[in-house]
């Protein structure tokens, strides 16, 4: 920090600070904050002074931090916390919670567990609001600056700070559309290749910190494997992006896909589709709830972690 500006900050410029850097928006920051667009723009004049940094800087996208804002933006939070901690109950009341909590979750975790944590708030915690985002690049950075609170996901590497858990174990099934040529029950693998299928792209996001999350659900090879040992080869008809754009496409074709049970056995119920059994071992998939260790010691955060294992059991 410039030392000789210090004195020009207060509390209430770094929790302007600390919700810009959260919202990357002066319009939302003052929306949460209740303070007009202007004095959200005033006081952040005011911390680039005391800081002698740019602190944020204009894109197509909205406000995007400097290195500076990034490097201090989870210390100020956590040291916000610590204060709010010092001064609050020291329990937290989800009935009453005027607070927001954000999930980064994909297509599945949305499909098969979105729709009961919602639920459960409504009753439980009725004055919260939930933010659910899609996972972006940055999600380390998300989850060190307490822009996000718990990431849903399947998990291949994560730092040592951040806290991993099994909330779901999971089979994958080939989903086809009721009239599809393959018979009706088990089915040969030989069968299983006579149409032809959607293929998926397996995406990951990478962050350069360490961590690796599966943005695509696959077997770790053991299809392929299979038709490799049988010296057999199979037919792609399309390669899509994600699991409901192959959904889309077995709808009005004659291909097949291999996707997550559940969220199959979701698809059937219109009667429009049918799940197919994998002719051949696969391995069970998990879905994880990654976030921050240290953060269980926030009440509110350790409720909603306990609300999310909750939903987890039910389904």
């Amino acid at each position: 920090m410039n030392d000789v500006h210090i004195q020009n900050l207060d509390l209430n410029l770094l929790r302007v600070f600390d919700v810009l850097l959260e919202e990357r928006s002066a319009t939302r920051a003052g929306a949460r904050l209740g303070l007009s667009q202007s004095a959200v723009s005033h006081a952040l004049s005011r911390l680039r002074y005391a800081l002698n940094d740019d602190l944020f800087l204009r894109d197509p996208r909205g406000l995007k931090p400097t290195p500076r804002s990034l490097e201090i933006g989870p210390q100020v939070h956590a040291a916000l916390n610590q204060l709010h901690a010092a001064f609050a109950p020291p329990s937290f009341d989800p009935a009453t919670a005027q607070r927001r909590f954000t999930l980064v979750a994909g297509a599945y975790a949305c499909a098969v567990m979105a729709p009961e944590i919602v639920a459960l708030m409504a009753v439980e915690a009725p004055r919260a609001e939930l933010v659910i985002a899609e996972a972006g690049v940055d999600l380390l950075e998300q989850l060190d600056s307490r822009r996000v609170d718990f990431v849903l996901g399947g998990v291949d590497l994560a730092p040592e700070r951040l806290a991993q858990e099994v909330l779901l174990r999971e089979d994958l099934a080939w989903l086809v559309r009721t009239g599809n040529p393959l018979p009706l029950g088990a089915i040969s693998l030989d069968e299983l290749l006579s149409i032809p299928h959607v293929l998926i792209s397996r995406r990951h996001i990478v962050d350069p910190d360490g961590l690796t999350m599966r943005a695509s659900w696959e077997d770790f090879g053991a299809f392929e494997a299979e038709l490799e040992r049988r010296g057999l080869r199979r037919t792609v008809g399309v390669t899509v992006p994600d699991t409901y754009s192959a959904m889309g496409v077995i709808r009005r074709s004659d291909m097949a896909a291999l996707i997550p049970r559940r969220l199959a056995a979701l698809s059937t119920q219109s009667g429009v589709m049918r799940v197919v059994e994998p002719p051949y071992e696969s391995p069970q998939v998990t879905l994880e709830m990654l976030y921050l260790a240290d953060r269980l010691a926030d009440p509110g955060i350790a409720w909603m972690r306990g609300l999310l294992r909750r939903v987890a059991a039910a389904v």
